[in-house]
């Protein structure tokens, strides 16, 4: 039995294609996801909720209000963490996969050329936000994918790299 935390083997595995494919299908279908960000007012992690989708060219995204705190944390500090896969209706919930990322955050103006292929596209997903969506204070994030730790389930953790996060 291992003496000290730095006795024990490594739990990660090596990243394979399996590990791929379920990173993969758990950012094409995340509909939300917790986005973990840096309060430039004090310093200390804040965690929300945010709605996501595919942009134009697939990736994460999301829409939000300029009036949020995630928002005002994204533009001072783009770096952040987003958690996607929620657990499942049965079991311990530790046993449903679940990708942690670190993204870099991408604010989309609204001369961007992208952005009427993002705001169709998001509407598709979630016709609900017809209701906010062209409200001056919103805009899209994208979010570009630098890494990721999944855990695919009891002792199935992986190491990810942009390359294995890639569509």
């Amino acid at each position: 039995m291992p003496d000290t935390l730095d006795d024990r083997p490594d739990p990660i595995r090596a990243t394979d294609d399996e590990a791929r494919a379920l990173a993969r299908s758990l950012i094409a279908g995340a509909r939300f996801g917790a986005l973990g960000v840096i309060d430039p007012e004090t310093g200390f992690p804040a965690v929300t909720r945010i709605a996501l989708g595919a942009g134009p060219e697939g990736g994460l995204w999301t829409l939000v209000s300029g009036l949020s705190a995630h928002s005002r944390a994204l533009r001072a500090d783009p770096r952040a963490g987003l958690l996607v896969g929620e657990p499942g209706p049965k079991g311990d919930p530790l046993t449903h996969p679940r990708l942690s990322l670190q993204v870099e955050a991408r604010p989309l103006t609204r001369d961007d050329p992208r952005f009427d292929a993002a705001r169709t596209r998001w509407l598709t997903d979630h016709p609900k936000a017809k209701l906010y969506i062209d409200l001056p204070d919103f805009f899209f994030v994208e979010f570009v994918l630098l890494g990721g730790s999944l855990n695919g389930g009891f002792a199935r953790a992986y190491r990810l790299g942009p390359a294995d996060l890639a569509p």
